[in-house]
C-alpha cells in the first residue's frame, strides 16, 4: 500500500527560527512571573538593602538562566518532537526545581525564612502559563510545519515494530512507501525522488553508501538506524597526521580519568543518598519486616565490568523463595503478578526496591549511571543471540543510564545495546550528570509498553523473513 506524498517546500530555516521564539518566549514569561513575585517579596515582607535595583536584576538573571539550563536538559524547549503533554511535564518539573533552588536562595540571601504562600501562588501561575504555552506552540507547529512524507527502505530484519512507532508519531513521520533494498538501486531512487526524506533501516553498507550519497547530492533529509559498528565509528577522534583523513577508535573504555572522577561522584553521591534516603530506608524495611515476617533484603548474581559477578542488594518486594516455581531460575515480574506483596507494590511503584543499589555501589560493584546490571542468566541468554552483548561489561553496572532513561518496557534488547553503546562510546562526566537529572524526570513517568493508536494508518510492509540477527 502507498501513500501519495505531498510535496512541500523546505523550511527549515523558519523552523530554527521559530524554535528560538518559543524557547525565549516560555523563559521571558516565566521569568517575568519571578520577577513580580520577587519584587513583592522584597518591597512588602523583606527589604533586603543589598539587593536594590542592580540586585533584583542579578536574581532574576540568575532565575532566567536556571530555567535555561534545566529546560534544556529536561527537552521542554522540543515543541513539535515531543508531545503537548510531554512538553508540559518536561517544563512543569523544570519549574518546580528551578522554584524550590531560588526558594532557598532568597531566604538565604533575606536571612530568614520566606512565607511560602506567594512561591505557591507564583507556581501555579507558571503552571497555567506552561500548560496555554505549549498548546498553543504545539497546535501552531503542527499547522506551520506539517509531516514530512517519508519512504522507508529495509532489508531482512523486521521494522514493523519501527513503523508503528513512527505511525504513532504522525506528527512528525508521514511513512507513505516501505521498499525492500532487493527492488534496486535505481528504482529505490527513483522513488526517492518523490519525498521529503529517507529512513534507512539496517541494509547492506555498500548499498546504504550509495543511497546516502544520492540523497546529499539531491539535498534530502535521511534518517538513519545505526549498526553497532557505526556507534563505535561514531565516537572516533579526528586524526590528521597527514593528508588522509584518519579516524581513531580506542575501544578501551573509559580512561583513567575518566574512571577516577566517576569512582569520587560515585563516592560522593551514594553517600549523600544514604543519607538523605536513611529514614525512608528504615521504614520500608520494617514494614517489609512486618508484613510477612521474611528477609527484608533480595540478594542476586548479577554481571558488571569484565564479566565480574556480584550480589546485588535491593529491598525484597516479592514473596520469599519467589522463584521455586522456576525451578530456582530467575524470572521477571509481570503485570499483577501474585508474587509481588502488598508493600512491594508500593515500593516498586516509587522505585524504593532499587535505593539499597547504594550500598552497592559505594563498595565499588556498580556506579550511579551505567548499563543496567543483568542477572546471569539472562547475560548468557543475550550473549548467545547478541555476542556484542557483553560489549556492555566494558563499564561498571549502573542504579541508572542511557537505555533506563531513553528506553521504553518494551524496548528490544538489541536495542538497549545500542543505547547502552552509544553511552560507552560517548562518555563525559556531563552525560553522567544529564542522566542524573533525566532519571529524575523518568521516575514521575508512567512506565508501561507502547501503545499505538488503533485507527494509525502504516504503510504494507512485505517481509519474507524476521531475521533477527545482529550482524554489525
Amino acid at each position: 500500500m502507498k501513500s501519495e506524498p505531498k510535496r512541500k517546500r523546505n523550511n527549515d530555516e523558519f523552523n530554527k527560527i521559530s524554535k528560538f521564539a518559543v524557547t525565549l518566549s516560555i523563559l521571558v514569561l516565566l521569568t517575568l512571573v519571578f520577577a513580580k513575585v520577587w519584587t513583592w517579596i522584597n518591597d512588602n515582607l523583606v527589604t533586603i538593602w543589598a539587593f536594590d535595583t542592580k540586585g533584583n536584576y542579578l536574581i532574576i538573571a540568575l532565575y532566567f538562566v536556571f530555567q535555561y539550563v534545566l529546560s534544556r536538559v529536561y527537552g521542554a524547549f522540543k515543541v513539535g518532537f515531543y508531545k503537548a503533554w510531554d512538553i508540559v511535564y518536561s517544563q512543569a518539573l523544570t519549574t518546580v526545581i528551578v522554584d524550590a533552588l531560588m526558594f532557598v536562595i532568597m531566604c538565604l540571601v533575606a536571612r530568614t525564612i520566606l512565607p511560602l504562600a506567594p512561591v505557591g501562588i507564583m507556581l501555579l501561575i507558571q503552571l497555567v502559563v506552561i500548560i496555554i504555552w505549549a498548546w498553543i506552540c504545539t497546535f501552531l507547529n503542527n499547522k506551520l510545519f506539517p509531516p514530512r512524507d517519508m519512504i522507508l527502505i529495509y532489508s531482512n530484519r523486521s521494522v514493523t515494530n519501527l513503523v508503528q512507532k513512527m505511525a504513532f508519531r504522525d506528527d512528525q513521520f508521514h511513512v507513505c512507501e516501505a521498499l525492500k533494498i532487493e527492488e534496486g538501486l535505481e528504482y529505490i531512487n527513483s522513488r526517492i525522488d518523490l519525498y521529503d526524506g529517507v529512513i534507512i533501516c539496517e541494509i547492506p553498507g555498500s548499498d546504504r553508501n550509495d543511497i546516502l550519497k544520492y540523497c546529499y547530492d539531491n539535498n534530502k533529509r535521511v534518517y538513519v538506524i545505526p549498526k553497532i559498528s557505526d556507534i563505535m565509528i561514531r565516537s572516533g577522534e579526528n586524526i590528521h597526521m597527514f593528508d588522509t583523513p584518519l579516524l581513531l577508535c580506542r575501544n578501551s573504555g573509559l580512561t583513567f580519568e575518566q574512571r577516577l572522577i566517576k569512582r569520587v561522584m560515585d563516592i560522593v553521591l551514594s553517600i549523600i543518598g544514604l543519607i538523605v534516603m536513611a529514614i525512608p530506608m528504615l521504614i520500608t524495611a520494617i514494614a517489609i519486616k512486618l508484613n510477612d515476617g521474611g528477609s527484608i533484603f533480595f540478594k542476586q548474581d548479577r554481571v558488571t565490568k569484565d564479566g565480574k559477578i556480584f550480589k546485588v542488594i535491593k529491598f525484597r518486594s516479592m514473596i520469599e523463595n519467589a522463584d521455586a516455581d522456576n525451578g530456582g531460575k530467575a524470572h521477571s515480574a509481570v503485570k499483577d503478578d501474585d508474587r509481588i506483596t502488598p508493600v512491594g507494590k508500593i515500593i516498586r511503584a516509587c522505585r524504593m526496591d532499587e535505593w539499597p543499589q547504594l550500598f552497592n555501589i559505594l563498595k565499588g560493584d556498580m556506579s550511579i549511571v551505567g548499563p543496567r546490571c543483568e542477572c546471569v542468566e539472562n547475560v548468557k541468554k543475550y550473549t548467545e543471540e547478541m555476542p556484542e552483548f557483553n560489549y556492555r561489561h566494558k563499564v561498571k553496572a549502573g542504579l541508572t543510564g542511557y537505555a533506563q532513561v531513553y528506553g521504553k518496557y518494551n524496548t528490544t534488547p538489541y536495542d538497549k545495546l545500542k543505547l547502552d553503546l552509544y553511552y560507552i562510546e560517548n562518555y563525559s562526566i556531563r552525560t553522567d550528570i544529564r542522566l542524573i537529572f533525566m532519571t529524575v524526570k523518568v521516575l514521575f513517568m508512567r512506565q508501561s509498553t507502547e501503545e499505538f493508536a488503533e485507527d494509525t494508518k502504516t504503510v504494507e510492509i512485505k517481509e519474507e523473513s524476521n531475521d533477527e540477527s545482529t550482524t554489525c
